[in-house]
């Protein structure tokens, strides 16, 4: 029976006068594998179209009782997947280096999506309603719902937010599943439906990044471009203490994304080591040499000429400087030459040079927290500090003077855990080059 005789059919099987026979239908675990099946073909998706805008006025008409009465969790989860698989936006070579231009096809993705989205939401309102009901109830509902939360919640992920594969109207249906699904998983939020209520209760985000270990590989990360981006937004719902029980799972793909020659991969990379820096414990990341890896990963990225990822980078290796500090204390190594002398070394020699004013803005913003990290030992590097102090601060850098407020900041803290080696700089070089200094700069420097 075609869909649009089906549902018909559907639409009639309560009969006005009471007289008529309802119509036969076939079951609904034949229908929906057929269906299935058929979207999982590789054929053409324009006269898929129809059939997916049928799809979901059929569960909208179908009656709760044929529709779950005896249906296989697996083939709803085999159509829920079939579906999203039509949904995806085109994919693209695994080197290329850019996403690819096809404004069409990525039109033509979010008209899919938004038709796709109209059926999962029928489908979780069907769900629904479905628990309510005597002869279904949650012993039915259940596993349906449990093998069909993790690709729906990895669809609404991939359109929710502004791409070059949504528009205004996927990204409205995404929002209305992924709030309906959070709804019917009977959790509050959407860090609550990934993580649990509790520790001891396990979310969904295992199952979730069972989905995208497949796409997160070496070889194919790059072929579908939303799943970084699904990646990198749902990691941040998951924090302490349950981010330590993912951590084999979620380090590797953030340290293969931020490894990427484009800059855009870099920063997102990096912001995913960040967020599992801040919320995995320090113990956890230096088992195994974790963090160490990390490190090696971040200070190789020091040597980049763009400052979003520099910013990024150093704001990142500001949380991890500690864990590596305390690990080193714990096995009693005597090195020369600490991390964070590693870094403010290369730092302050990238400075010296750097020509950029949005890199040299950057350097001088993250500069006083190496000074503060360092404290007293801050005199290792009084020699260079100081060239870069009167070098930034004879340059003039705009009239928010950005990079001169934060090197009067560095000073301040310099002189303030250094002294009475650092007074010196202060007094007898850096004050009689006051006539350089004006606005800001000038009633910053009166307040020493």
């Amino acid at each position: 029976m075609e869909l649009s005789g089906l549902l018909r059919a559907l639409r009639l099987a309560e009969p006005r006068d009471g007289t008529q026979p309802p119509p036969a239908v076939p079951p609904a675990e034949q229908v929906l594998f057929q269906i299935g099946l058929h979207l999982s073909e590789g054929a053409g998706r324009v006269p898929k179209a129809g059939m997916v805008r049928d799809l979901g006025a059929l569960v909208e008409a179908a009656d709760c009782r044929w529709l779950f009465g005896g249906l296989s969790p697996a083939t709803v989860g085999e159509l829920v997947a079939a579906l999203n698989g039509y949904a995806a936006p085109p994919t693209q070579e695994q080197d290329a280096a850019d996403l690819p231009s096809k404004d069409s096809a990525y039109a033509a993705a979010a008209e899919r999506a938004a038709d796709v989205g109209s059926v999962f939401l029928h489908l979780l309102a069907k769900l629904e309603a479905a628990k309510t009901q005597e002869a279904m109830g949650v012993q039915v509902v259940g596993p349906i719902l449990c093998r069909v939360m993790g690709p729906i919640y990895i669809f609404a992920a991939t359109h929710i937010v502004k791409r070059p594969w949504t528009n205004a109207r996927s990204q409205l249906v995404a929002q209305e599943v992924l709030a309906l699904l959070v709804q019917a998983a009977g959790c509050g939020s959407v860090a609550e439906f990934l993580r649990g209520k509790n520790e001891d209760e396990e979310g969904r985000f295992a199952a979730v990044m069972g989905l995208l270990k497949q796409e997160l590989t070496k070889d194919t990360w790059k072929r579908n471009p939303a799943t970084k981006f699904v990646f990198s937004w749902t990691l941040p719902h998951i924090t302490r203490p349950w981010l330590s029980h993912y951590l084999e799972r979620v380090l590797p793909p953030s340290l293969l994304i931020s490894d990427d020659y484009r800059e855009e991969n870099k920063i997102l990379g990096v912001r995913c080591l960040h967020h599992i820096i801040l919320n995995v414990p320090a113990a956890d990341l230096c088992q195994f040499n974790r963090a160490q890896v990390v490190y090696h990963a971040l200070y190789n990225h020091l040597y980049s000429r763009e400052a979003p990822l520099i910013q990024a980078v150093l704001l990142c290796l500001l949380d991890l400087l500690p864990v590596l500090e305390r690990a080193q204390r714990q096995q009693k190594q005597a090195r020369p030459t600490a991390p964070c002398d590693e870094v403010l070394q290369l730092v302050l020699t990238h400075m010296e040079a750097e020509h950029r004013l949005a890199l040299r803005r950057v350097y001088a913003r993250a500069l006083p927290a190496f000074v503060r990290r360092l404290g007293i030992l801050i005199v290792r590097h009084l020699k260079r500090l100081e060239r870069v102090i009167l070098g930034y601060l004879e340059v003039c850098d705009g009239p928010e003077e950005e990079a001169r407020l934060g090197i009067l900041e560095t000073l301040q803290c310099t002189i303030e855990h250094a002294w009475p080696r650092s007074i010196i700089l202060a007094k007898n070089q850096t004050i009689l080059r006051l006539p350089l200094c004006s606005g800001p700069v000038s009633s910053l420097l009166w307040a020493y």
